[in-house]
């Protein structure tokens, strides 16, 4: 047991140093097994694919046009920004396109390399475009900071380990192979895959929020729009410490105390 242990902490730390590298907005050391131009390219044929598969609201329509016209301010934002900090090559292969799509759901994301679906379904909820601003300056984060990346190598990662635990405990008696193996399903995905993506998510919605501000978009419409996905919710989410996102009011908080910062960057926008 000494030596699985042992076997499982030398492979999870070479994963970890041969695979690290630091974000250059956030600061944040992230795991990344895969070039961003394989993420890229599998994403234009999953974009490309969906919307075959749905139908794409027509660019003349009103709404169609809104989601354009904030996509298009919240990337030029974007843009500056990275531009301003000598960053502009961390934009490399995004090539932004926004569509709207007619679906129920409420629900928008943007994939690696700039490829942005806002859902009819969600309109309801963001009912103003400076809502929408801060929904898609979040989705835009995901994107750019390449959470995307390290979710598939996390998951990769956890495969990759669990295999060798599997291959480490193949002479152990088979209760023993199973429970230790489950144990670790369960440390990696509640200890760390999901804490993880509740990170992804905070970080989303922080970068999120002043992308917003930086469009022109006042960002204190992100307060009463948690409020409303909240009570969209209708109390079906999950304990947070299961959820891979932060639970409303903790989103709230957290939003609160970005507030100052990203009133000066819609000041600033907005010529105040």
């Amino acid at each position: 047991m000494k030596r699985t242990i042992v076997l499982f902490l030398t492979v999870s730390i070479l994963f970890q140093f041969f695979s690290c590298t630091r974000n250059a907005i956030t600061g944040r050391q992230q795991f990344k097994l895969l070039p961003d131009s394989e993420m890229q390219s599998m994403a234009l044929q999953q974009y490309n694919e969906f919307l075959t598969a749905n139908k794409v609201v027509p660019a003349s329509n009103k709404d169609a046009e809104m989601v354009k016209r904030v996509g298009q301010r919240i990337t030029k934002a974007v843009e500056n920004y990275y531009s301003s900090k000598g960053l502009s090559k961390e934009l490399e292969g995004y090539k932004w396109e926004y569509n709207l799509v007619d679906s129920k759901e409420a629900n928008a994301w943007c994939m690696p390399g700039g490829k942005i679906v806002v859902y009819t379904g969600l309109l309801p909820i963001t009912q103003n475009e400076a809502a929408l601003a801060v929904v898609m300056g979040h989705e835009v984060s995901h994107a750019i900071f390449n959470h995307g990346n390290e979710r598939m190598s996390q998951q990769l990662g956890a495969a990759a380990v669990q295999e060798g635990l599997n291959a480490a405990l193949a002479n152990k008696p088979s209760e023993t192979r199973n429970i230790f193996l489950a144990s670790f399903g369960v440390s990696a995905q509640l200890g760390f895959l999901l804490p993880f993506s509740r990170k992804h998510e905070s970080e989303a919605d922080h970068y999120g929020l002043f992308w917003a501000a930086m469009a022109g978009y006042d960002p204190r419409e992100a307060i009463p729009l948690w409020q409303r996905m909240e009570k969209a919710a209708n109390g079906q989410s999950p304990p947070e410490f299961l959820s891979t996102h932060p639970s409303e009011g903790r989103r709230i908080e957290d939003l609160q105390k970005y507030m100052p910062h990203a009133m000066e960057y819609y000041h600033k926008a907005i010529g105040k």
